[in-house]
């Protein structure tokens, strides 16, 4: 799995964007399904995940997130 930063969040919209870890500049969308067990509410921007990546049904050039999950904190960040 990949991990990186969710950027932006539209709570209201119910979809956000993560910047994969060492991949500044390409942002990969993400829906409120792509996130299991209804986690949607508890992620933030800032926020560390990980995720798999996979083409976009609408836009097979572009990669969605999915399977977005929260990092566990280590406590020494």
């Amino acid at each position: 799995m990949a991990t990186g930063m969710i950027k932006t969040m539209r709570d209201n919209r119910g979809f956000g964007f993560i910047t994969p870890d060492g991949e500044a500049g390409t942002d990969l969308f993400f829906h409120r399904s792509a996130v299991p067990r209804n986690g949607f509410d508890s992620l933030r921007e800032g926020q560390r995940v990980s995720f798999e990546a996979e083409p976009d049904p609408r836009d097979a050039r572009r990669q969605r997130a999915v399977q977005v999950r929260p990092l566990e904190s280590t406590g020494l960040e």
